[in-house]
């Protein structure tokens, strides 16, 4: 199936006990260019999230925005200073002994003394957080190939029926051309009648004459040759992506097949379903732009 590479995608989830949210969009590049923003504490994950990236995506100008929300974290650590604690215990007793004043310590009272409790962040485990936000942006990477199947499928059928006009525009030029030969010798016959005066031409000269000028207008070649790339297309679509590249390439051919066939043509009505096809040709070339 061939994907699109306009599309969209998100997802959401909690990597401990963080809320991660993973969005991405892209637009036609010739080349795989994929910018993520990260918040400044998180950018140790923008390696994992290009590297995910690159598995699902060939070509396209990418931009990855995760959005962290740590507001719910259990990310707060209160440790106790256990040597300034036993400090304050012991220097309290000592008061109590020495000016004999009741010892009523409790833990309520001692918490209070400066700096007993400190009230520390917890260091986040950055492979885990990594790994974390890699599994959403799998999950947002997911739903993005999903819109992109969905528009490739509408590009394929767009394509298709592009062909099939290039197949019966092709089918008129292989129709007209032999008669193109037919009215030249009718045409030299005249000519030569209203030179020679007489009827009595040499229909070996004229056959000779006929069969030069048919081997210069043949595009029994070109025609043939175009029906290959069409069936080559056609072969293309039916396979996966990345093909917007080979498809470019191939497109080159159609254009230098018709445009050999115009150079050839004697004959206006072929001419100007040489300018039909050529047109075909570009629209099929603008819709592939659109394909990764």
């Amino acid at each position: 199936m061939i994907k699109s590479m306009t599309g969209y995608g998100s997802a959401k989830g909690t990597v401990e006990g963080i809320e991660v949210c993973v969005e991405l969009k892209s637009v036609n590049n010739k080349f795989l260019d994929t910018s993520v923003r990260l918040p400044r504490n998180f950018l140790f994950a923008e390696e994992t999230i290009k590297s995910a990236v690159m598995s699902h995506i060939s070509r396209g100008k990418v931009d990855v925005f995760v959005t962290v929300d740590t507001s719910m974290a259990d990310d707060m650590i209160v440790r106790v200073n256990e040597p300034l604690l036993k400090g304050y215990i012991e220097a309290l007793e000592s008061i109590s002994k020495e000016y004999g004043l009741p010892n009523d310590i409790t833990a309520m009272s001692v918490s209070r003394f400066p700096d007993v409790l400190n009230v520390e962040k917890k260091e986040l485990d950055a492979d885990a957080v990594a790994e974390g936000i890699r599994i959403i942006a799998e999950q947002a990477l997911c739903d993005f190939d999903g819109m992109r199947i969905r528009e490739g499928a509408k590009l394929k059928e767009d394509v298709l029926s592009k062909l099939e006009n290039i197949e019966k525009l092709v089918g008129i030029i292989e129709t007209e051309s032999p008669k193109t030969v037919e009215e030249y010798r009718e045409k030299l016959k005249q000519k030569l009648f209203e030179v020679l005066g007489t009827t009595d031409i040499d229909e070996t000269r004229m056959i000779t004459e006929a069969a030069i000028f048919a081997d210069k207008v043949a595009v029994d070649e070109e025609t043939v040759r175009l029906h290959s790339h069409m069936d080559q297309l056609r072969s293309m679509l039916d396979g996966g992506s990345p093909i917007g590249r080979k498809i470019d390439f191939l497109l080159q051919e159609f254009n230098r097949e018709a445009n050999t066939t115009g150079s050839k043509c004697q004959n206006a009505e072929i001419a100007h379903v040489v300018v039909n096809l050529k047109s075909e040709i570009e629209k099929i070339r603008e819709q592939i732009q659109n394909i990764e």
